[in-house]
């Protein structure tokens, strides 16, 4: 039995083709659903959304790595899109008008009362971590020192990307010696200063000053005259250099009877104008900490 053979010589085309703007052939029938006319008016209500912006990012980005690039690496596009002078790793602060501090329960401290490292948990308004921080110093400065003690502490992002350092040194808290008062340097990324926390002197009220990177002052914290919380808030306004006018906010947050008695795990949530720049942001994260320190920690 031979094969079936075609219907003609092997070059001639077994259908018919329409020839570019010949309307009498159509072979096939326009899909319902097409492209259509380019030049035909979109019907009411269609929104083609090549004019719209992006949707608001509620989560910290991830870089896309290159395919063959070690762990850790950036690819190029990820970034060439990084704003123009935010500090690497901290892009995400832009976007964004209040952070959530969680200091982590430590159960040797909490249990026999042995100083240990703090960790905290920065995270968004969401609850989602976007940092972590983590104090540095050796086991004899934490326990002889107390609170006063200094400190290098580590923000790392979810890559584990060290992107902000702050260093503080030994400094008294007592308002009879106002030349050595507390201070906190920021630097992000590791090595490049972007600003200070300087605690000015005053007889009865904790007030600091928000420096930048040539320690001129930025911006005012103002906090209550007894810095304790006892079942509410405390709260430390933020305010612009020669103004009394709130711009934001550090709160120290009640965490319950039994974790605020038998523990140093602290929560705080800072505010600040979505339109900050973004390294004053960082400043204020590390205000935090210093607050922290100063009024909430429990010595052993």
């Amino acid at each position: 039995m031979s094969a079936p053979g075609y219907p003609g010589p092997y070059n001639n085309p077994p259908y018919p083709m329409a020839q570019y703007g010949d309307q009498s052939v159509a072979p096939y029938p326009a899909p319902h659903g097409g492209y259509g006319d380019p030049h035909q008016t979109p019907p009411p209500g269609f929104n083609p959304g090549y004019n719209q912006g992006p949707p608001p990012v509620m989560y910290q980005p991830v870089p896309v790595l290159e395919y063959g690039a070690p762990p850790g690496a950036i690819a190029p596009a990820m970034a060439a899109a990084a704003p123009v002078g935010v500090p690497p790793g901290l892009e995400y602060l832009t976007q964004i008008d209040q952070i959530l501090i969680h200091q982590k329960v430590e159960l040797l401290e909490a249990f026999i009362g042995f100083e240990t490292n703090n960790q905290y948990e920065i995270k968004n308004s969401l609850g989602q971590k976007i940092y972590n921080a983590k104090e540095k110093n050796d086991c004899c400065t934490r326990n002889c020192c107390g609170s006063l003690r200094s400190f290098n502490m580590k923000i790392k992002d979810t890559m584990d990307r060290e992107v902000i350092r702050i260093i503080r040194p030994f400094r008294c808290v007592s308002c009879c010696f106002p030349c050595c008062l507390q201070e906190m340097e920021i630097q992000a990324p590791p090595g490049t200063t972007i600003g200070y926390i300087k605690q000015d002197w005053h007889p009865c009220l904790p007030k600091f000053s928000i420096q930048g990177p040539n320690k001129e002052t930025l911006l005012k914290l103002d906090g209550p005259c007894f810095a304790c919380n006892c079942c509410g808030d405390v709260n430390f306004e933020l305010k612009g250099k020669d103004s009394d006018q709130p711009v934001g906010r550090i709160s120290k947050q009640w965490s319950g009877l039994l974790k605020e008695v038998f523990t140093d795990s602290d929560n705080f949530g800072i505010q600040f104008p979505l339109d900050m720049d973004v390294k004053l942001k960082a400043v204020l994260m590390g205000a935090c900490f210093l607050i922290d320190f100063m009024f909430f920690q429990k010595d052993s």
